[in-house]
């Protein structure tokens, strides 16, 4: 399968969705740095609706050939919720109407901040692919212009901005740590990085409990995993059998892949909040959990993806001030 989504494409996304999102700070971590080896976070929840979704998402709706005479009915999307919020969003700023189909596996705060940005919810089923059986009846019957969270050219286009955006902050790094689910934001960061510094190493992270895109690239193919609850909801999901352009950026680009328990993601959140003052969801803080359980060790300058802040505010303070694992 050949990798499809080119640095030439990904610094175009950067042209076309600048001023209509944030260019986030790489910021320097004390807290994680050490030996002379320092680590910077690089703070996607500084996007107007809390994650990096907004870059893909608005990438693959500017991109959407909408004209008067041939006038797309609207956006429809398949979400665990920082990708529906996005979509949402990003219709909204254009004057389309968007539908975000979700399962009951979605935190309650994430399906009321998309439907406040004026998207119609539909919860469907209890997993990411029952979400999507809706989304591909609504594009069929409906006329529906579909905008995946992951599996797209524009959107994965999208989030390889970041990867643009650390080079340019960061050209010594040597280590970019990044939230791994279906492979969008890895696959284009990673994508990205190597086309401008080769050497650097890219490495995935995710939580053992339903790591999708870890499975299928142990088998070489996408395969289907049981989707769990856990404290990165957002990383929930499957990578879709037919995957056509993130698995093999994935496969092609990644150093490596690195799983989590649910209290070391636990430990990444409380760390974000207690260390750095960022509020942060489990998806987020994956990277700086796995520094801190020792899963990885810095060889030079690193960046830490941190990936979305859209965590329930009574979940982020039971972990924080209670100890919540779960």
């Amino acid at each position: 399968m050949p990798v499809s989504v080119t640095i030439d494409e990904i610094r175009a996304a950067h042209a076309r969705i600048a001023g209509h999102v944030v260019r986030t700070p790489l910021r320097h971590a004390p807290s994680l740095s050490q030996d002379n080896l320092p680590v910077h976070l690089k703070l996607e929840t500084r996007q107007a609706t809390g994650s990096f979704k907004l870059r893909g998402a608005t990438n693959a709706v500017l991109s959407l050939n909408i004209s008067a005479q041939e006038r797309v009915p609207g956006v429809v999307t398949a979400s665990t919720g920082n990708h529906g919020r996005a979509v949402a969003h990003a219709a909204k700023a254009r004057g389309i109407q968007a539908v975000v189909c979700m399962s009951q596996l979605v935190p309650g705060n994430k399906v009321e901040a998309v439907r406040s940005l004026g998207a119609e919810v539909r919860i469907v089923g209890r997993s990411q692919d029952d979400a999507q059986e809706e989304v591909n009846r609504l594009v069929a019957e409906e006329g529906l212009a579909e905008i995946p969270p992951f599996d797209h050219p524009a959107v994965i286009a999208g989030q390889g901005t970041i990867g643009l955006e650390i080079i340019e902050d960061l050209p010594e790094v040597e280590l970019v740590l990044v939230p791994l689910s279906g492979g969008g934001l890895a696959g284009g960061i990673a994508a990205a990085v190597k086309a401008l510094r080769p050497q650097a190493r890219v490495i995935g992270i995710s939580m053992a409990r339903g790591a999708a895109m870890h499975a299928s690239l142990l088998a070489g193919e996408p395969v289907q995993v049981e989707e769990l609850p856990t404290l990165a909801d957002s990383l929930g999901g499957g990578i879709g059998l037919a995957n056509r352009y993130s698995f093999a950026l994935c496969r092609a680009f990644l150093d490596e892949v690195i799983l989590l328990t649910e209290e070391e993601v636990a430990t990444g959140i409380r760390h974000a909040f207690t260390a750095d003052g960022e509020i942060v969801e489990g998806a987020a803080g994956v990277g700086i959990a796995a520094l801190l359980a020792g899963k990885v060790r810095p060889s030079g300058p690193t960046a830490i993806v941190v990936s979305g802040r859209n965590i329930d505010p009574g979940l982020h303070r039971r972990i924080v001030e209670e100890g919540v694992t779960a």
